[in-house]
Parts: C-alpha cells; structure tokens; sequence
C-alpha cells in the first residue's frame, strides 16, 4: 500500500527548515559584505575578506577564543572522567546507602535553572575565598570548575546508557579465565563504551563552549570567554567581524559533523562486513 505524502506536512517542512537555516545563510553571505552596516549590501565592493582580516588581526577575539577552547578542552575531560565514574558506580553497584540521592545530584544541574546554578556557584567560590584563601579571584580555573560542575549531568546520562546495555556475560567470561577487573574493564568494557565516552565528551565540550550564562557569575577581570565576548559586541551592535566570527564557527562544527558522520558510516559498515563474514563462514 502507498503511502500518500500530505502536501501540508512538505510545505511545513520546508517551512521549519527556512525558518532555521536561511538567517544562518543570510549571516555567511553578510560576512562577506564591503559595508560595516550588516543589513546593507555593497554590490560596489562585495564580496570581500576584509572582515575575516579584521578578526584574525583582533588579538581580543583570539585570546578569547584561546581561552574558551582551553577552558571546553579541560571541563570536557574532567566531566566525562567524573561522569564515566558515576555512571558506572549507579548502573554496577545499584544497593548501596544513598544510591537514590546520589543519582538525584548527578542530573541536579540538567534541570536547574543555569541562573541558579551560577549563583550558587559564585556564593560558593566567595565564601571558599574568605574561609581558605582559594581563589583570590574568579578566573579561568572557577570558570572551568563551573563548567565541570553541569556538563558531568550530560556525561553520566549519556554513559549511563551504554553501560546499561553493554552484556555482562562478556566480562564475567574473561575473569573465569583469570582476568582480574582492572584488566576486564580496560580490555573489555572501556572499548564497550568508548564511543559513549566520545559523545560525552563533544556534548560537555560543545555547552563548555557555548556557554554564557554560568560563565558570567564566575568570571572575573581578564578572563573573558568568546561567548562573552560576542555578546558584550552585539549589545552594542552587530559589526561585521561578528558575522566573520560565526561563519567560521559554522564551518568548523559542519566539518566535525561531517567527519563524525563519515566515521560512523564507515564504522557501521565494517561491523555488518564483518558480522556478513562470520555468518558465511558458519
């Protein structure tokens, strides 16, 4: 039986598209513009770099972007380390005291207001600050233990369910044959869960990176992230070098993406090769 494609359901599909994509197009084009008014286009000089040369010249923006690719690089890693610990502690040992609170303050910071989460965070780095000393003032380090803080939620959900699917039988065969679980989780379970582990990792690096809200609460003098510092430039008004800036940003998560993609397909691919083999085989 064929099923009957509703012509309401295309035109509001490309609808929702359009409404997405075309002002990110709209943005790209713009970048190459002539004009320093973003809505204007100078068909004179156009297109143009100018704007990309502007960027790459603004030490600002580089350093910025210096210190949030820092900053996303070392939050990312510590969650998924934390979260990879957590995750594997609530879905292996489930009767231990407190295993329901605990639970409950891993995933906190997924449904909390970000507003709430960096109040409390800046409350508790002040007061951290008067009874020890540490830190004498906010900066990268509070801005990464920040991060570290709600990208872990991500990190034990998306382990988390992995774990739960990944067969025990595997692990409880290799230490019958002596293996001791140090050595079964790093031969078996961890290459099990390494693509759970990447995921988590690109997801807390991409809210590290992306965020703004958290960041300002526990940012101080001279450690102005890019998200920062785009938004303190659009509130006075959006300037070409903005639009340069996004494009290229644009570009490098389409070509991650892709790759990622690409990586998948390929992998995916050699399993069902793989699994074809063994099935002529036998």
């Amino acid at each position: 039986m064929k099923v009957r494609r509703s012509p309401f359901v295309l035109v509001m599909l490309v609808v929702g598209f359009a409404f997405l994509y075309l002002p990110i197009l709209s943005m790209i084009v713009y970048s190459f513009n002539a004009s320093r008014l973003v809505t204007v286009w100078d068909a004179a000089h156009s297109p143009t770099i100018i704007w990309y040369r502007e960027l790459f010249a603004n030490d600002q923006v580089l350093e910025a972007a210096r210190l949030s690719l820092q900053i996303a690089a070392v939050s990312a890693t510590g969650a998924v380390i934390l979260g990879a610990l957590a995750a594997f502690a609530l879905v292996r040992y489930r009767r231990f005291r407190g295993r329901s609170l605990f639970g409950l303050l891993t995933t906190a910071p997924m449904v909390l207001p970000e507003v709430i989460t960096g109040l409390s965070l800046l409350l508790l780095f002040v007061a951290l600050g008067q009874w020890t000393g540490w830190p004498q003032a906010r900066g990268a380090s509070t801005i990464t233990i920040a991060h570290v803080t709600f990208c872990l939620a991500y990190a034990v959900v998306v382990i988390q369910a992995r774990l739960m699917t990944v067969d025990r039988s595997l692990e409880e065969a290799a230490m019958d044959l002596g293996a001791r679980p140090w050595k079964v989780f790093v031969v078996i379970t961890l290459p099990l869960i390494l693509p759970a582990i990447a995921s988590a990792w690109v997801l807390s690096f991409i809210l590290s990176w992306d965020d703004i809200v958290i960041t300002s609460f526990v940012s101080g003098p001279g450690s102005t992230t890019l998200p920062q510092l785009v938004f303190s430039k659009v509130r006075l008004g959006v300037s070409p070098d903005i639009n340069a800036l996004a494009t290229i940003l644009v570009g490098l998560v389409s070509v991650c993406v892709a790759t990622a993609g690409g990586v998948m397909m390929r992998t995916e691919r050699r399993r069902l090769h793989d699994a074809q083999t063994a099935m002529g085989a036998h």
